[in-house]
């Protein structure tokens, strides 16, 4: 094992992928998709801002969702196409820290944005005529910045709390970012009681909103199988469906990872599910709220024929 350089405070990322023609493909794919997902949620943000039959509570949260994403993955891909291109392998510590926060930030503020709107679509559904009592403007911005201030103050309390462990075994950490637990492997003393804290943060994050988005659900579906109106049904199953999936997209591979055992897990599947949630999830979702709703379809159409309009 590569032993730590007392003279620099530089991380190695070992990164994804192989440094040859197969990799360099991959490498090739992992950037149309980060092009993909940076469209299309800076798309979305924009699409929900210019459009006013759009600015209600569901597409507030979904264009903070989107603006999430964005933030999401150019946390991570930009740095492992650098590294790969450039045939270097370096993160500064501070780098590593900075990079650290925000992903932290970015899946916890994430996990706790679904579950409200999951609310929403919860409120909507099962309680229509109080729904403006429930989800007011007010309190939907009582969701948002409560998402980003909780998830904010956890990346700041586990990026602070790493950088100051005593790093000796090595330098090289086993990912294509700076994952805490991946980081934790290389600490001199025994971190047993920083894991359990990073598994105590999951359960608030991850699992406690999850487990709130499947009572929220369960409900609603309940609900929509005595609708009496077709259209109804119809709508309310596809905003359901449509959320759903990206729920479990996000969380499957989060719960996979974060809530295993440690003498159960591996670098590799760690680095492998990290793709997911990373790289795939922030591209799916501003696809699948857009294929899957008519209301985003008809707004990109009113929003581009306004642009047309003014050309001529």
């Amino acid at each position: 094992m590569e032993k730590w350089n007392q003279t620099s405070n530089d991380f190695i990322l070992l990164g994804l992928l192989p440094q040859n023609q197969t990799g360099l493909l991959l490498l090739l794919l992992i950037i149309f998709v980060f092009v993909l997902a940076c469209l299309g949620n800076s798309g979305m943000t924009a699409l929900i801002f210019l459009d006013p039959r759009l600015h209600t509570p569901m597409y507030f949260l979904f264009s903070q969702l989107s603006l999430m994403d964005l933030m999401y993955i150019s946390t991570t891909v930009p740095k492992m196409v650098y590294n790969f291109l450039s045939g270097q392998k370096s993160i500064s510590f501070l780098g590593c820290g900075v990079q650290s926060f925000f992903f932290v930030t970015m899946a916890s503020s994430e996990g706790l944005l679904l579950a409200s709107m999951a609310y929403d679509r919860f409120v909507a559904i099962c309680h229509p005529l109080h729904y403006h009592i429930y989800m007011s403007k007010r309190m939907c911005v009582k969701m948002i910045l409560g998402s980003w201030t909780l998830g904010s103050l956890n990346g700041l309390v586990h990026t602070v709390y790493a950088l100051h462990l005593s790093y000796c075994r090595s330098r090289t950490i086993s990912h294509f970012y700076c994952d805490i637990p991946a980081m934790l492997l290389l600490v001199c003393t025994d971190t047993w009681i920083y894991e359990y804290m990073i598994f105590f943060s999951a359960v608030l994050v991850l699992l406690l909103p999850f487990l709130g988005i499947t009572l929220s659900y369960g409900r609603v579906i309940f609900s929509v199988f005595h609708m009496r109106s077709k259209e109804g049904r119809r709508k309310a199953f596809t905003t359901c469906s449509t959320h759903l999936t990206v729920v479990i997209f996000y969380y499957a591979p989060f719960a996979f990872t974060y809530l295993r055992p440690k003498n159960v897990r591996s670098p590799e599947e760690d680095k492998n599910m990290a793709v997911f949630y990373t790289i795939l999830t922030p591209m799916l979702n501003p696809i699948i709220y857009s294929l899957r709703n008519k209301e985003v379809l008809g707004a990109m159409r009113r929003v581009c024929g306004m642009f047309s309009s003014r050309k001529t």
